[in-house]
C-alpha cells in the first residue's frame, strides 16, 4: 500500500502546484508600432501577483528604451529571445524608472511589468504607463 499512498501524495502535490501557478494572471500584449513610429505608449493596471508581458520584435544591435511611470510599485524586466526567467537582460525597479540598452539577439523580446512580493501580497492595484522604443 505504500506505493499507492506515495503516488496519491505525488498527484496531490502536482495538482496543488498547478493551482498555485494558475492563480497568477499573466496578460500578454503584442506591441506593434504605428507606421513610421519607433515607439509606443500603453497604459494598464494589474493587482497582486499578476503581471503584464509586452512582446515586440527587434534585431540584434538595435537599441531598446523602456520608460515606466505611474505607481511606485510598478517594476519591469526585459527578456531577450529564449532567455529563461531569472536571467533578464535588464531589471527595472521603482528606483530605476527606465532602461536603455543595445539588444544582443534578433527575435521577440518580452518586457514584464509586475510588482514586488511585499505589495503583491497585499493585493495592491498598480496603475502604470509604459513606453517602449526601438531604434
Amino acid at each position: 500500500m505504500k506505493p499507492v499512498h506515495t503516488l496519491a501524495l505525488s498527484i496531490a502535490f502536482a495538482f496543488g502546484a498547478t493551482s498555485a501557478v494558475a492563480a497568477d494572471k499573466v496578460t500578454t500584449v503584442p506591441v506593434k508600432f504605428a507606421k513610421g513610429a519607433s515607439s509606443a505608449t500603453m497604459k494598464g493596471s494589474f493587482a497582486g501577483y499578476d503581471s503584464v508581458h509586452y512582446t515586440l520584435d527587434a534585431r540584434a544591435g538595435q537599441t531598446m528604451t523602456v520608460t515606466l511611470a505611474g505607481s511606485s510599485n510598478a517594476n519591469f524586466n526585459v527578456f531577450a529571445p529564449g532567455e529563461a526567467p531569472g536571467a533578464a537582460t535588464a531589471l527595472g525597479s521603482n528606483a530605476d524608472r527606465g532602461w536603455t540598452g543595445k539588444l544582443p539577439k534578433t527575435g521577440t523580446y518580452t518586457v514584464q511589468v509586475y510588482q514586488m512580493r511585499a505589495s503583491a501580497r497585499r493585493g495592491e492595484k498598480v496603475p502604470y504607463t509604459i513606453t517602449l522604443s526601438i531604434r
